[in-house]
């Protein structure tokens, strides 16, 4: 189901009394004075003329209290950001654009923020339009520019008036509202939107900063402001099954609830690393081989599904089997997660033409029901229990003990001998080189609640998905479209939304490979006068796209095509690099390296290490 989007131009603003002397700054100090009022409290910017109204307004308004502003250097960057502040907030960040090839920078993050459901209004400037359309500078049309990735835009005719006028007032402040509103998803899913305002000369004036008025606090509606979920759809009451045959799957951005919802019904729950549901005792980590296996994935009758599932391919194989029974609950992203769909078993014009939160039926008389909320009625039996021990004790023997380590009874050995032994097995570990297997472990191991993990969309999330035990942490990866692009500035937007809403301190990672790392060489750019934050960059070096290792081309294509062509080896020096953009650099070849430098204190570090495999 894709967005509709609704382009209106609102109409002129009226002449009023003398403001500032640039109607560009009484409309943008007002316009962000009622943003903050509807619950923004975060602007990003990224430099540029015809924005400098938006900019100067900010940055004034963030004296006056009430507001943060953060500058990056570059537009695409900055979306991201602005996408990570929203990530941890939960609000939408507003980010502010100069005209032309700019706004089209943040396309990628605006897909990103649409198809993951996460608030965001983007502030382009642009030229008035006497100046479209007639080969005007860095003009082109911003209206739209999108496409159904913002469901809410609004280009807005240069200001003819000051914003002391109250028509003025009025018309800002519904403009603002109306973009908080289908932001957060008031009135269906929360992304972003889009208020393009058009700009004449004075493109700005002064601002004295005794004259600009902060919003009272008393006055700013958080809540109004906060994302939420899908509304409109029947709450399921399930029950217990009678013979039990339930799974509960928890994609990206599930939330705590899968975790409550799979207790409750006894039953399995198997969660993605980013879920947000990765812990409590019904979890299931090496779900993927199970669900391949005749004896467990083989028997699921029912399957609960929370969040968007993106790290198997057994998911959508089990959703898309004859006889299976789906219940969806409809999350914030775009799409409703809907595999089904996809299945030969399945078409046909029920299938093909349900609404959301009708039962689809194809030929095979499986099911699938969109839901806002799942409410579970009745108790589990010890026949349950018994259906989840078998998994969750499956799982550990597929996982085994992994590498265990030295013997540490033996540390302490009346045995000399045992003793000695001890020590050789502790320095050998020491100096094992780090795999991808060792790198995930050790990075969740450090992690913890007042901390943030962000994976980047590399082989390492998938990695860690089938192998990380339950801990009950905050986790992101940029999973609505999956790119590799703006992992490390969306870290950076969490980590500054959790230092402002946070007493305690913590420390935001990413995991990343070393061409996601490459994807976003921008974020390591901040301005001389900008805050910087607690971030480590944790970057698994293997030269290359090792992902497309695991896919069928790689069983089909020549090694030299796939060597160049998919795999694209390279040989950047990361630490020239990273020294060189102002950040700290620390290298882990070895198991002893990693444990050491995952514990530095260095604010902003990037930590790379060679991978072994």
């Amino acid at each position: 189901m894709s967005s509709t989007t609704e382009t209106t131009t609102a109409a002129p603003i009226a002449d009023g009394p003398a403001g500032s002397g640039s109607p560009a700054t009484d409309a943008a100090l007002t316009l962000l004075q009622e943003l903050v009022r509807a619950g923004v409290t975060d602007v990003v910017v990224s430099p540029g003329s015809r924005s400098q109204a938006l900019a100067l307004a900010a940055v004034a308004l963030e004296r006056a209290g009430g507001l943060t502003v953060h500058v990056r250097l570059d537009e695409r960057t900055a979306g991201f950001f602005a996408l990570g502040l929203a990530v941890e907030s939960g609000r939408p960040a507003a980010v502010v654009t100069t005209s032309g090839t700019a706004v089209a920078n943040l396309h990628p993050a605006v897909l990103e923020a649409h198809h993951s459901g996460v608030p965001m209004i983007v502030l382009s400037a642009d030229r008035p339009d006497e100046l479209r359309g007639i080969g005007s500078n860095q003009t082109t049309v911003q209206p739209g520019m999108f496409g159904d990735a913002v469901a809410f835009v609004r280009d807005v005719e240069a200001p003819s008036a000051h914003g002391a006028d109250a028509s003025v007032r009025a018309a800002l402040r519904d403009l603002a509202r109306q973009a908080v509103a289908a932001a957060a998803g008031h009135t269906g899913q929360p992304g972003p939107a889009q208020l393009n305002v058009a700009f004449r000369e004075p493109l700005s004036a002064g601002l004295d900063a005794e004259n600009v008025q902060g919003v009272p606090d008393d006055e700013v509606d958080t809540a109004f402001a906060t994302r939420r979920r899908h509304g409109g759809l029947p709450v399921a009451e399930l029950s217990p099954d009678d013979e039990p045959g339930t799974v509960v799957i928890a994609g990206h951005d599930a939330g705590a609830d899968a975790e409550r919802i799979a207790w409750e019904l006894g039953a399995p729950l198997l969660a993605e690393v980013s879920s947000g549901a990765r812990f409590g005792r019904n979890l299931v980590v090496a779900y993927r081989d199970l669900l391949r296996d005749p004896d467990f994935g083989g028997v699921v009758r029912r399957a609960v599904v929370l969040g968007h599932p993106t790290l198997s391919r057994e998911v959508p194989v089990l959703l898309q089997r004859q006889g299976v029974e789906t219940i969806v609950v409809r999350g914030p992203a775009s799409d409703p997660f809907d595999p089904a769909r996809a299945s030969p078993h399945r078409h046909g014009p029920d299938a093909a033409g349900a609404l959301p939160g009708n039962r689809r039926r194809g030929h095979s008389e499986s099911l699938t029901t969109f839901v806002s909320d799942v409410r579970v009625t009745g108790r589990t039996r010890p026949e349950h229990r018994a259906w989840v021990g078998r998994w969750v004790g499956a799982s550990r023997q597929l996982l085994g003990d992994g590498d265990a380590g030295p013997d540490l009874g033996a540390k302490r050995s009346p045995d000399r001998a045992e003793r000695n032994k001890f020590l050789r097995d502790e320095v050998a570990l020491r100096r094992r080189p780090v795999d991808r297997a060792m790198l995930a472990d050790a990075v969740w191991g450090v992690t913890w609640p007042h901390d943030r993990l962000v994976f980047g969309a590399s082989q390492i999330i998938r990695v860690a998905d089938g192998r990380v035990l339950g801990k009950k942490i905050r986790v992101h990866a940029n999973r609505g479209l999956a790119g590799i692009d703006g992992t490390v500035s969306t870290a950076l937007g969490i980590a500054a939304a959790l230092e402002q809403s946070s007493a305690s301190v913590g420390t935001t990672r990413v995991l990343l490979g070393d061409l996601t790392l490459l994807h976003d060489l921008g974020a390591f750019v901040t301005g001389t006068e900008e805050r910087t934050h607690r971030v480590q960059v944790v970057v698994g070096n293997d030269h290359g796209g090792a992902i497309f290792r695991g896919l069928e081309v790689a069983r089909t294509t020549p090694p030299e095509d796939m060597r160049r062509m998919m795999s694209t080896p390279q040989h950047v020096d990361v630490e020239r690099v990273v020294t060189g953009l102002g950040w700290e650099y620390r290298r882990a070849e070895t198991w002893g390296d990693l444990e050491r430098v995952l514990t530095d204190p260095a604010e902003r570090v990037v930590i790379e290490v060679p991978l072994a495999d």
